[in-house]
């Protein structure tokens, strides 16, 4: 199970784009990488076609791998690691170590 799951938000520790903070909006989880909305983005020439009447060059996100990505915890408003616990009712919930709040 990974950590980091779509609708999350995350900030980048490592490469380009480190201290931005963005929201996961697809996972792979074979490739182990993420894609996040702002980050990573690259340019991409389009062709001028029937369906889309514009052509011209355009930014995209590419996938970022998940060990440069760290969870964005709302109480402690930093990065923090998380971790699993087991509740009550036997469901699996994320919480942050530093703050012991649920996620």
């Amino acid at each position: 199970m990974l950590k980091i799951r779509q609708g999350d938000t995350v900030e980048v520790i490592k490469g380009n784009d480190r201290g931005k903070k963005g929201k996961v909006l697809k996972i792979l989880p074979r490739e182990r990488r993420a894609i996040v909305e702002g980050i990573n983005l690259v340019k991409k020439h389009k062709r001028r076609t029937q369906q889309d009447q514009q052509g011209g060059i355009i930014s995209i996100e590419t996938p970022i791998n998940l060990s440069n990505l760290m969870l964005f915890c709302k109480n402690c408003s930093s990065p923090k690691r998380i971790g699993f616990m087991f509740l009550k009712d036997g469901t699996k919930s994320r919480f942050c170590k530093k703050c012991k709040e649920a996620i």
